[in-house]
């Protein structure tokens, strides 16, 4: 497939389950799940189902997304003690991570771990303040069985796990999930590049999927990153003057 039929393979897997996501009513307040991660209804009863999980118990240092849907995710975590580090909006920060550290918060968990708050009430950090992760929680729109995710579209999530492995942040040791609604997870052959990453472990309302084998990437692609990418996150200008 030519980088256009992926991508347009890609768009229309997303627009299916965004429809019947709307359709179902089952997105959380008054908005459409069209263009964004979705917030489901049932992510908090998918929260409890990724800490019974043996890699969340062991894991003390967290890597998630701030979409709304692992709010609950992210809350459970610093409630229990974990570090979370959680990026910025599009990396657009010289240093593009918060650090959420439970035992440095004057706010309850679950305001710290919201995307609104956690900028006040965190320390921005850049990959060299960061700790070796041992879980990644991402969000996703689509997913199939066997790993294979789709993000709203904008390669972020792609990104800064990229960012993580290039640093030696994040190895084969490093368990990456994803919590969604039922009707996210598709029968759909979802087409992959060489900087898409899969997931571990599919964590809904009512099942836990484990996937296999894991893909990863080692590092930034940098043939697959565009020069307007490139200009918008200083991260990646510093790695590139560096190379």
């Amino acid at each position: 497939m030519t980088t256009t039929e992926v991508d347009g393979r890609k768009d229309t897997i997303r627009r299916q389950v965004w429809d019947l996501l709307d359709q179902q009513g089952v997105v959380a307040g008054d908005g459409s799940a069209h263009g964004r991660i979705p917030n489901f209804i049932g992510a908090d009863r998918a929260a409890d189902q990724l800490a019974a999980l043996s890699a969340w118990k062991a894991a003390s240092v967290i890597k998630a997304v701030p979409d709304k849907a692992q709010l609950p995710a992210r809350a459970r975590a610093l409630r229990e003690g974990k570090v979370v580090y959680m990026a910025a909006p599009k990396l657009a920060p010289p240093q593009p991570f918060y650090l959420l550290d439970p035992t440095q918060l004057a706010v309850p968990a679950e305001d710290a771990a919201s995307s609104r708050v956690a900028p006040s009430v965190a320390r921005n950090v850049g990959l060299t303040d960061l700790r070796p992760v041992d879980l990644i929680v991402c969000g996703s729109v689509a997913v199939n069985r066997r790993g294979v995710r789709l993000g709203k579209g904008a390669g972020y999530s792609d990104i800064e796990v990229a960012l993580l492995a290039q640093a030696g942040l994040i190895g084969p040791a490093t368990t990456i999930v994803t919590t969604v609604h039922p009707l996210q997870v598709v029968e759909d052959d979802i087409p992959e590049t060489s900087h898409d990453f899969s997931v571990d472990v599919i964590v809904t309302t009512d099942e836990v999927i484990t996937c296999a084998p894991p893909r990863r990437p080692s590092g930034l692609d940098w043939a697959d990153l565009s020069a307007e990418q490139v200009a918008a996150m200083p991260v990646l200008q510093s790695l590139q003057n560096g190379r």
